[in-house]
């Protein structure tokens, strides 16, 4: 068997196994007081923080009432494209993210959900092609998750690669420079601010942290 041909391989397997996950979590889904077990109830609170597109998407567009709506369906598929008949996965995965960040009553609820919404994220990664609209905000969603389970280098990762996918997109600069930040390494926080303001000068949430990172006792000196 080739390198190309595992590569093929994992293209196919990848995706079926991260599935298999997804559905083997939401049988074990953890218990939010006031809210139904599983996400795919689709409780109105909960779909009320997502993207508009995400009623359209499948499984929503039958689960929640009006989004059948072949006009809506149709319109978004011609804006994003064959990957759009997979994107309720990453819609989700948000709702997984918040609740594991935002509803979660316990640090096992909370780590449930948001490892379950890597899962939910990694489908749509690997599957979208590089040049998807979305996939920067995708990685960059599941590198903040990352952080909030404690396993930053991966997130850096992440981060890392959604700046590769569209270098004037600047919340991964902004999550970046945080996690440099709290570990201590202002330089390099600040240097990240620094390169995400030249391929985006009017990020304002950029802005705001170098102005935040200027403030720092022992902070490195402006160029």
């Amino acid at each position: 068997m080739t390198a190309e041909d595992l590569k093929r391989l994992h293209r196919q397997l990848v995706p079926a196994v991260v599935a298999g996950l997804a559905t083997f979590g939401t049988c074990l889904a953890q218990d939010i007081p006031g809210y139904p077990r599983n996400v795919d109830a689709f409780d109105r609170r909960e779909v009320a923080l997502l993207p508009k597109y995400c009623i359209y998407t499948q499984l929503f567009r039958i689960g929640v009432p009006g989004a059948n709506d072949q006009t809506m369906i149709k319109a978004w598929s011609a804006q994003m494209g064959a990957i759009f008949n997979d994107l309720h996965h990453y819609c989700f995965g948000l709702m997984k993210t918040n609740r594991g960040m935002f509803l979660s009553r316990d640090s096992t609820s909370r780590r449930f959900y948001l490892s379950d919404a890597i899962g939910e994220f990694d489908y749509v990664i690997s599957r979208a092609p590089e040049d998807f609209v979305l996939l920067p905000e995708i990685v960059t969603k599941k590198g903040e998750v990352l952080l909030q389970l404690g396993r930053g280098p991966l997130a850096e990762f992440e981060f890392e690669r959604a700046i590769g996918l569209k270098a004037d997109y600047w919340p991964p600069y902004a999550y970046l420079s945080d996690y440099h930040k709290q570990s201590g390494d202002v330089a390099k926080a600040r240097q990240i601010l620094e390169s995400g303001l030249a391929q985006a000068p009017n990020a304002k949430g950029l802005q705001r942290r170098i102005v935040e990172l200027d403030a720092v006792p022992g902070r490195p000196a402006a160029r």
